[in-house]
């Protein structure tokens, strides 16, 4: 006989929740009642072994993703806009281009990467954007370039936020943020190693009648060519289907990410309630505002720096030179101390203050190092996906947060303008008032985040299970009734009464 009860959850999940070592035991009874036997594994070598096969080539597919789309302002110190006739303002519109394409294909790029393998989908966007980057050191005006950046934005759509959904998908929700830090710190080492290369391949100026802008763009778009086919051989699909894994490993992978919570780590079919899921949750409207606070400003400073450098009274090989350990440092801010970004935002806003009102060379690059330190660790896209579950929801909710935060390159890539050189004040403040806005935003984010735990701490989030030992034909999820607490968690994902989101 059915009886109806409500799942109460304890202050620290505790009825539902598990604890690593006991979530270890419950997947190991779980599997051998499967006829899998997960008792064998060593959980932190498997890690290992999962961070060796994901993360240094996707890390490496980042460095060169950010080094196509940021090399134009490394490109534009070696005489780009007068040999291709380019006014100030026609510059800024090719800078601003490819933020509108990159921002509109990142939403469907997501779904069609959860829909498709990973090693196919990234493999193929990758190896279109190095084309688009190859032929982009062809173009012979303004047109043809105008064009170029629009298809690399358009191709190069689908790596970020694909890859921090795809990453999302293989580590616990405490694990994932290390991770997602250090694949992001390829955009600092893009940076450094960006300066070096474009002074390196100055020495190419009028080899094959090519200038040497000419030739960046092309030997770079080479090398994702050849790293886009390479690719389709070393990125690994998802868990449950992932060639280097035994089955014993596969099961375990699956099992510790549903105890922690990510009920869907086994799959689940697309349905359309999940995108509606993402665009009704206030989590995904709050956090494009976030992600938008620090998007601005890191687009204005990896386009702009060179320029900003060049300015200060530097020539087109030091300036770029000049460039390397700004992001030297801003690695290491990322990778050592990324889970303090709040208190790093501050080093920005400090940064930004100086910059407007230095009239030094020394003083201003001072300011540059601050704001690198800053602005690169505010990057929080792993406290989004964190606090998102369902796979397809996830998968939505991290495109619309960075697609959103990715179109305010299009805002910052016009801040600086020629004719403000070579202090910049208006481009510097503008990027102020987004660092402003990003730290509120996270503000806004922690405390909302932490008033739900409380309330469900409270048990004002409790499901109602029918019959939790039987089948209960009664059940209807519209009417917020269940079968069982595992269908509760698949049904309503993180508005799951015992779901806790990390602060």
């Amino acid at each position: 006989m059915s009886s109806e009860i409500k799942e109460k959850i304890s202050p620290s999940g505790s009825s539902t929740n598990i604890s690593d070592e006991k979530g270890r035991t419950e997947v190991v009874i779980e599997e051998k009642e499967k006829g899998i036997d997960t008792s064998g594994i060593d959980e932190k070598k498997l890690i290992r072994k999962l961070d060796w096969a994901l993360i240094p080539w996707l890390s490496f597919l980042y460095f060169l993703a950010f080094l196509d789309r940021t090399s134009i302002g490394n490109a534009k110190l070696y005489h780009m806009e007068t040999d291709l006739h380019l006014t100030d303002t026609q510059y800024l519109i090719c800078l601003t281009v490819f933020f509108f394409s990159y921002s509109i294909f990142e939403v469907p790029s997501n779904v069609f990467l959860k829909r498709l393998r990973p090693s196919i989908w990234l493999s193929l966007s990758m190896f279109l954007w190095g084309v688009m980057m190859t032929v982009q050191g062809l173009v012979h005006n303004y047109g043809g370039l105008l064009a170029m950046r629009w298809m690399l934005g358009t191709f190069e759509a689908g790596l970020f936020p694909g890859v921090n959904y795809y990453l999302s998908c293989w580590y616990k929700r405490s694990e994932f943020g290390l991770r997602a830090a250090i694949f992001f710190s390829a955009a600092t080492v893009s940076g450094a190693f960006g300066g070096l290369l474009a002074a390196a391949i100055s020495n190419m100026e009028g080899v094959g009648g090519k200038p040497a802008w000419a030739w960046i763009f092309i030997l770079e778009g080479l090398a994702t060519v050849i790293a886009g086919a390479v690719s389709f051989f070393l990125i690994q699909d998802f868990p449950d289907n992932a060639k280097f894994l035994k089955e014993d490993e596969r099961a375990f992978v699956i099992k510790r990410l549903q105890a922690d919570d990510q009920f869907s780590a086994a799959g689940e079919k697309l349905r359309w309630k999940y995108i509606w899921q993402s665009l009704v949750d206030w989590k995904t409207w709050v956090g494009m505002i976030l992600y938008m606070g620090a998007d601005g400003p890191l687009y204005a400073f990896s386009l702009f720096l060179p320029s900003i450098i060049n300015q200060l009274g530097f020539d087109a090989t030091p300036a770029n030179l000049l460039t390397v350990p700004v992001y030297v440092l801003a690695c290491i801010c990322t990778c050592a101390v990324g889970f303090m970004a709040d208190r790093l935002g501050n080093r920005a806003l400090v940064g930004y203050i100086i910059l407007i009102f230095s009239r030094s060379a020394a003083l201003s690059y001072f300011a540059v190092f601050l704001a690198a330190s800053g602005i690169y660790p505010m990057i929080r896209d792993a406290w989004v996906s964190n606090n998102v579950e369902g796979s397809y929801k996830r998968s939505v909710t991290l495109a619309m947060v960075i697609s959103f935060g990715n179109i305010n390159g299009a805002v910052s890539s016009n801040v600086y303008r020629a004719r403000d050189a070579p202090w910049y004040s208006l481009g510097h403040g503008i990027v102020l008032a987004y660092i402003g806005i990003g730290l509120i935003s996270c503000t806004v984010y922690f405390f909302m985040l932490r008033r739900e735990n409380a309330r469900r701490l409270r048990g004002e989030r409790d499901e109602v299970i029918v019959g939790v030992n039987d089948k209960a034909p009664n059940a209807n999820p519209k009417n917020g009734t269940f079968d069982s607490v595992d269908d509760a968690k698949r049904e309503k994902g993180d508005e799951w009464s015992g779901y806790k989101y990390t602060l």
